[in-house]
């Protein structure tokens, strides 16, 4: 499929069945056309999104655990995996393993951490076993493929996709195998939706607004076998509160890898909270806005190319003591590092900006005038995510800041703020 070829009366057809926003009463994809046309716009821009995580992932150094079958100790055990450089020097560590018997590092151990560059590569002890990715709900598959890309399919052992349509399954198996021709790829089976061996990768993308109850009680059997989860969600306040529930459900089992800063509870579960919600926004590649192709698909579709809103969340197994509640709280003093996240876009004014900050501490509303640090506030303007700080602080007013990574412009062409709006 090429934008020669892509049928925009199907295109037309979709766009109307996403506006509903409401649950699909059976698979909406008639064709392989569909899929292939789907996979063509919008969902490249799903893949997008799962780029910008990806991305921050590994600015976190952070990585999956690769195992497939659970030890005795019933935890992933401790692969030898690294940021290394090309010429063989060791890195720090940057999954959940280590080459010795000592426990992973926390949450909290990652802020201090280096910022691997674009010529590092993950190194993995090529006797680890493996582990296997499941993709739920996988519609075309471009999540799976997203992920197994980022990571490298030696990584891993086999790609399963599972889907409500056949359809989808054929196009995403198909489309997966002729990528990773040396991965295998396959389709759920009832072992491995009903069974109870563990799940290496748990793989969500934009199923929320389907769900109906058998289907949330079939994901979360899913989520209680997996060892990683990683879910992108649209960035709408419904699908994104939706999110944070999931989170707060999990959270005793899993150690929050992102987009938090830390392991509290979540502040926007406060009850004045209620109007906010966690969204991001990730930066399509520049040169879409002087492609003529691009451009006439957002004109027809009714979409700001430049407004690509996400929420997500990444769990990851706790394993040993971290994973007992009685030291549930001293993990998370341990985590509580200052760190913030800015959510949602800076508001700029003139003179000054606002942000919604979250911390351990909860959710609130920062400002910064422009006088006290020209630099960050130019910074703000146009930065994009993720957004993370240390904030020098008095009050609700910043005096300083020490960004955590290094924030990303946006493309040449997104000259204003970017729609608090959840398109995909």
């Amino acid at each position: 499929m090429n934008w020669e070829s892509l049928d925009w009366e199907v295109l037309d057809r979709l766009r109307e069945t996403f506006l509903t926003d409401a649950k699909s009463a059976g698979p909406y994809w008639h064709t392989l056309t569909d899929l292939e046309c789907y996979d063509l716009t919008y969902g490249e821009r799903i893949g997008w999104k799962w780029d910008a995580v990806l991305r921050e992932l590994r600015q976190r150094g952070w990585a999956p655990p690769l195992c497939h079958r659970e030890p005795a100790n019933g935890g992933c055990g401790n692969p030898v995996s690294r940021i290394a450089s090309p010429s063989g020097e060791a890195g720090r560590l940057a999954m959940t393993g280590s080459d010795t018997d000592s426990p992973p590092p926390t949450a909290g151990d990652r802020w201090s951490a280096l910022t691997p560059t674009r010529s590092e590569r993950i190194e993995v002890n090529p006797l680890h076993p493996k582990s296997d990715i499941l993709d739920w709900g996988c519609g075309s598959g471009v999540a799976g493929r997203r992920v197994t890309e980022f990571f490298s399919a030696h990584h891993f052992s086999r790609l399963v996709v599972h889907d409500h349509s056949a359809l989808a399954m054929d196009y995403a198996e198909h489309t997966a195998r002729k990528q990773f021709p040396g991965l295998t790829v396959e389709r759920a089976s009832v072992r491995d939706l009903r069974g109870d061996a563990p799940i290496g990768v748990l793989v969500v993308s934009h199923v929320l607004n389907e769900l109906d109850d058998t289907a949330r009680a079939e994901l979360g059997e899913l989520i209680a076998r997996a060892q990683t989860v990683l879910w992108v969600e649209p960035g709408t306040h419904e699908v994104s509160r939706a999110l944070v529930g999931w989170r707060q459900q999990w959270r005793s089992a899993f150690e929050v890898v992102a987009p938090c800063t830390h392991q509290a509870a979540c502040g926007l579960l406060a009850p004045e909270n209620a109007r906010h919600w966690c969204h991001h926004f990730a930066s399509p590649p520049p040169e879409i806005f002087a492609d003529s192709n691009w451009v006439r698909f957002g004109q027809r579709a009714g979409i700001d190319l430049r407004a690509l809103p996400y929420s997500f969340l990444v769990l990851a197994r706790k394993t040993g003591e971290a994973a007992d509640g009685a030291h549930r709280a001293s993990l998370q003093e341990e985590t509580d590092t200052g760190a913030s996240r800015i959510l949602g876009d800076p508001r700029i004014y003139k003179g000054y900006a606002k942000i919604f900050n979250c911390s351990a501490a909860g959710v609130e509303e920062l400002t910064l005038q422009q006088r006290v640090d020209r630099a960050l506030f130019k910074s703000l303007k146009r930065a994009r995510g993720p957004l993370l700080y240390r904030w020098t602080r008095e009050g609700a007013q910043i005096t300083g800041a020490e960004p955590l990574f290094a924030s990303v412009e946006s493309p040449a062409a997104d000259d204003e703020a970017h729609p608090d709006s959840g398109t995909a």
